[in-house]
């Protein structure tokens, strides 16, 4: 799996981070950081947890 921030809408309101802090994090820059891009399976569902959580939808999962 990918996973895609569309930075545009994203508030950096690290709703994510607090779900899946392995794949999201909010630096002091208030800056949103995907720090792995292709997660390993067993942190799907925290992924898609954090991509149905995201206040704005900035989040999508894509395979390959």
């Amino acid at each position: 799996m990918k996973v895609n921030v569309d930075f545009d809408l994203c508030e950096s309101n690290a709703v994510c981070m607090g779900v899946a802090p392995e794949v999201f994090e909010v630096r002091d820059d208030d800056y949103l950081y995907i720090l792995d891009e292709n997660p390993g399976e067993e942190l799907r569902p925290k992924v898609e947890e954090a991509a149905r959580g995201c206040p704005k939808a900035a989040i999508t999962i894509t395979e390959g």
